[in-house]
């Protein structure tokens, strides 16, 4: 049997006094999705930067981890995090060379195909609109083929287009045995590529559930409950 894509044992993670996670443990397969909801302030931000290898637990354990983690995993977040007087191409090619991945410039023009976005190759990012940029970054995240995908509200700012776009592009990574976490506060577009659902409040899983085993309704009536308590 292949060994699991990502193990997180029991991590704690504190920020002086406060307690951003308090004993978070789950494990993905290959072409597994969990999608994680939670209030704002729930730990989930603070859980994806431990698992991409950007933050340090202060007890518990990731799998892959360091530099091993950081080569494996592709993190898209909100935030596009390119550099705005560099092209498009330029900036995901400047990506794959960092990982090292052969044919850089191809890769490249590769991927910002599959964002729908090599048109716009040549542009500088400053000159793009938000969904549009947020597309380009997409592109930089996945150039490398990562094996893990760690999504943190990746469909903000982008249309229609964009979001199908994105969509196909996850479908086939996971196709291609990634395994995704997705951070979202929308229901629908957890459940559409989840295979686990998690419920992440005051840096704890309140639950742990395979997609199939939950109704949707139902599932999102419990989670307003918990944004919005009595």
């Amino acid at each position: 049997m292949a060994p699991p894509a990502v193990v997180v044992d029991n991590i704690t993670r504190r920020f002086g006094r406060r307690s951003a996670l308090a004993g978070v443990s789950f494990a993905l397969e290959p072409r597994e999705c969990l999608a994680i909801f939670g209030p704002n302030g729930a730990g989930k931000t603070t859980l994806l930067k431990i698992v991409a290898g950007l933050l340090v637990p202060n007890s518990g354990a990731v799998s892959p981890s360091g530099v091993a983690a950081r080569r494996s995993v592709g993190l898209i977040s909100h935030q596009t995090m390119l550099y705005p007087e560099l092209t498009s191409l330029e900036n995901v090619e400047f990506a794959a060379r960092l990982y090292g991945v052969p044919e850089p410039r191809a890769a490249a023009l590769a991927s910002l195909d599959a964002l729908g976005v090599r048109d716009r190759a040549e542009t500088l990012v400053r000159q793009l609109s938000r969904g549009l940029q947020q597309r380009v970054s997409i592109a930089r995240s996945l150039v490398h083929r990562p094996s893990i995908v760690l999504l943190d509200e990746p469909f903000t700012g982008l249309d229609a287009q964009g979001a199908r776009v994105l969509t196909e592009a996850l479908v086939g990574l996971r196709e291609a045995d990634a395994a995704l976490v997705l951070v979202t506060h929308n229901i629908d577009e957890g459940l559409a590529l989840a295979t686990w659902v998690a419920i992440l409040d005051d840096g704890r899983f309140v639950s742990y559930d395979r997609r199939h085993d939950i109704d949707p309704v139902t599932y999102a009536a419990r989670y307003r409950a918990i944004l919005c308590p009595p």
